[in-house]
């Protein structure tokens, strides 16, 4: 057994997603062109935040972590794809196997995190618009982005932490990508510290955090149910809509990814398309959903591409 750990290749080697020859074109094809979108979106919403001023403020500020957290489980995932794809190449050297695997679970724990200071954000807004301005200073805001992400890497972290520190003795992948469960698979030890770790985090930080989003809008909409003001109310309805659809979707495709590995039956392409779906639609969807759904983004938009329009 030590002599196997030993002699064990770096390299190792993705179950990949089986395409024919004749699928293996379109699918690249697919891909580049959703790659294409998601990047493109995304730096779209970043520096329309960015570049006005008038959407420096901490709901936009907030929204703009978003974004660059989509683009971090994208960027995580696509090159290897298209490695795969273009070169019929379905080896990783392992530590490029790992920084993949850790970047997609900051992404995936990262998105709930986010829409749930997002939450959190609209409730102080529409609960407490009189305390708002008060509450949710420069210096309030700074410390729940920050917080937000040092304990999204420390949990994280520790994670993979107790995933390096065991031995490994295989070499093969059972998955289409990297990811915390596929690598425990190459370990040749005992993984139980590993698996009550992820299992308590997951108890503590889902049922928070699902807690904290749900309760903030069911008071946002009681609010609203209670305002005399029909546009406010409008407003608010919209905001909170367009929030609980990307929480939804988020929520969604990862009980699905889950589920579908625990269901024998269901074909292997499926099973592999469910679990690529979480870093290929929320990242291309959610700057759409707020691009279109949210009117101080979509006007600002406008006005910079009428402008650079009149500069050409």
């Amino acid at each position: 057994m030590m002599n196997n750990i030993t002699n064990l290749s770096s390299l190792l080697i993705l179950e990949g997603f089986g395409l024919s020859e004749e699928a293996t074109f379109p699918a690249f094809l697919f891909a580049t062109f959703g790659y294409m979108v998601i990047v493109f979106c995304n730096l779209l919403l970043i520096f329309t935040i960015i570049l006005n001023r008038s959407l420096h403020q901490p709901m936009y500020l907030l929204l703009i972590n978003l974004p660059i957290n989509d683009l971090m489980g994208s960027s995580a995932l696509f090159p290897q794809v298209l490695k795969e794809f273009l070169l019929n190449n379905r080896t990783i050297e392992f530590p490029v196997c790992v920084t993949q695997a850790f970047v997609m679970h900051i992404y995936g724990t990262g998105a709930v995190f986010i829409l749930a200071a997002m939450a959190y954000d609209r409730y102080i807004a529409i609960c407490f618009p009189l305390r708002y301005g008060s509450i949710m200073t420069i210096s309030h805001l700074i410390r729940i982005i920050m917080l937000m992400w040092l304990f999204n890497l420390l949990m994280i972290g520790v994670l993979f932490y107790l995933l390096l520190r065991l031995p490994r003795c295989r070499s093969v992948i059972a998955h289409t990508y990297c990811d915390n469960p596929s690598l425990l698979k190459l370990v040749c030890a005992d993984t139980t510290v590993n698996n009550i770790y992820g299992l308590l985090t997951l108890a503590f930080t889902q049922p928070f955090i699902v807690g904290l989003i749900l309760y903030s809008y069911l008071r946002i909409l009681m609010a609203c149910f209670r305002s005399k003001s029909t546009d406010a109310k409008t407003k608010a309805l919209q905001t909170c809509a367009t929030h609980l659809i990307v929480f939804f979707l988020i929520e969604c495709l990862g009980l699905f990814t889950i589920i579908s590995y625990r269901l024998p039956y269901l074909s292997p392409q499926l099973r592999k398309f469910i679990a690529v779906s979480t870093l290929i639609f929320p990242p291309m969807l959610n700057p759409i959903i707020y691009g279109i759904n949210t009117k101080e983004v979509k006007t600002k938009f406008i006005k910079m591409v009428k402008k650079k329009l009149r500069l050409v």
